[in-house]
């Protein structure tokens, strides 16, 4: 784990950034607008669930901070960031807008990202591989409230921790990591999105939606989950030299993984698409 220098502005050829749940109390937007801050790209993904309107319809909910957020996105792509949009699950409703342009900013159902090291990545919110971790409907409903409780107390723990002088630390994640049948449903999810590069003929793919943020080669694909902006405050970024990382940014600043795409062997696609078949 190495700890980023972030007192100038570092330029990344792509940044990805996912399940913001801006409108949501738990949002950890005044880091991300910190991030969004420190950087500059040429492009900017979001990949889902940025604007929870989920939450927002439940309780209204909207902090000066998650305006700010959406405002520093804009004048990003005025500025001549291409930003690609890719709504989720939370946010679906933008899926009215795929191939068309909101403000400047592209809205896709999926992308195509080729890296600088010339790999090809499919980027989608992830949504579509639900039925993959076996969560029917009633599930789904029980596991709402239950990750509700489990915000409650990652927003308490912190608080705590920040009038202790402790940075912030994700008590979500450690209690997920621990609990076997959260580790199967990510396993399933991982399984599946694999599944469905190898189908495309991609060299990898980027999603989010679970919030479990994520490096790592499976079965010759570049697995990669940006993670979330509730729990774990994270971002993918790819390099000028072809490395992804994957970065932690709260009070501290680190690189929690990566991968030199460059030294990465991956199968070619005539190969993947017979692997699929």
């Amino acid at each position: 784990m190495n700890t980023i220098n972030s007192k100038a502005k570092k330029h990344y050829p792509a940044v990805w950034i996912s399940d913001t749940h801006l409108g949501y109390k738990d949002c950890q937007a005044n880091y991300l607008l910190n991030f969004l801050n420190s950087i500059e790209c040429d492009v900017l993904y979001l990949v889902g669930d940025i604007v929870d309107l989920w939450s927002m319809k439940r309780q209204f909910f909207w902090h000066q901070s998650h305006y700010q957020v959406l405002a520093c996105i804009q004048q990003k792509a005025q500025n001549g960031t291409r930003v690609i949009y890719i709504p989720g699950n939370h946010d679906e409703t933008f899926r009215h807008y795929i191939n068309n342009s909101l403000f400047g900013i592209e809205v896709h159902r999926q992308f195509i990202h080729t890296t600088v090291a010339n790999k090809r990545f499919l980027l989608l919110h992830g949504d579509d591989f639900d039925s993959a971790t076996r969560y029917n409907k009633l599930i789904s409903i029980a596991g709402d409230v239950g990750y509700d409780l489990l915000l409650f107390l990652n927003r308490w723990t912190n608080r705590f921790r920040r009038l202790c002088g402790v940075n912030y630390w994700s008590l979500a994640s450690w209690l997920k990591a621990r609990v076997h049948k959260a580790q199967a449903a990510i396993h399933a999810f991982e399984n599946a999105a694999v599944h469905e590069a190898k189908k495309q003929g991609v060299d990898g793919i980027i999603c989010g939606h679970i919030h479990h943020p994520e490096i790592k080669v499976i079965d010759d694909i570049v697995y990669c989950n940006d993670g979330d902006w509730i729990e774990n405050c994270t971002a993918l970024v790819e390099d000028k030299n072809g490395r992804i990382e994957l970065l932690h940014w709260s009070e501290t600043h680190t690189v929690l993984n990566s991968a030199d795409l460059s030294k990465i062997d991956t199968l070619s696609t005539s190969d993947k698409n017979k692997h699929a078949a």
